[in-house]
């Protein structure tokens, strides 16, 4: 174990070592470089600023509004015949727009089951089985707008796939937690 800690510790410090040698066998200007590429993300920040803001709102509105609840209660019973608890509808569709808010509901699930409980072990893997689907899917919409505009005009199935694939998650989710209990 303390071989495994110690090489996780050295991994930042080779990966730069790494990338600083490699820049001056190439005869890179590092610090150029550096600059250059830190002003093209501060820009690509700019640009999907507006959309991650939506998002937050948009997010936050569903969560004090109540939304969320109406439908885990109109969805029980389908999610109680697959299995899969009522209490953890909020955090499978909040996840596909925003992990941060996720993990806000992740700790509210934490405080009333407990971690140790099916709902907290499922949820906690739920978040790691699943992606921010609509928030990754505006990211690159709005960083690619411009430069790949004929490359994300073919991208009609990125949508139906990511859903499909946070599916597939969900399910494994469930799965392997009553495997795993």
């Amino acid at each position: 174990m303390g071989s495994l800690a110690f090489l996780s510790n050295l991994m930042i410090p080779l990966i730069v070592f790494l990338i600083v040698s490699y820049g001056l066998s190439s005869h890179v200007n590092i610090f150029d470089a550096f600059v250059k590429g830190a002003l093209d993300g501060i820009k690509v920040v700019a640009g999907i600023l507006p959309t991650l803001i939506g998002l937050m709102v948009a997010v936050g509105i569903l969560r004090q509004s109540g939304f969320l609840e109406l439908l885990s209660g109109f969805m029980k019973p389908v999610a109680g015949y697959v299995g899969f608890p009522a209490e953890l509808i909020p955090l499978a569709l909040v996840k596909m727009v925003s992990s941060s808010a996720a993990s806000g509901l992740l700790t509210d699930i934490f405080k009333e089951y407990g971690t140790d409980s099916y709902i907290g072990f499922l949820a906690g893997v739920l978040m790691c089985c699943s992606e921010t689907v609509f928030y990754t899917i505006s990211v690159y919409f709005m960083a690619t707008r411009d430069k790949f505009h004929q490359a994300v005009t073919g991208g009609r199935w990125m949508l139906p796939g990511a859903l499909l694939s946070t599916l597939a998650g969900t399910i494994a989710s469930v799965v392997i937690v009553r495997f795993l209990q």
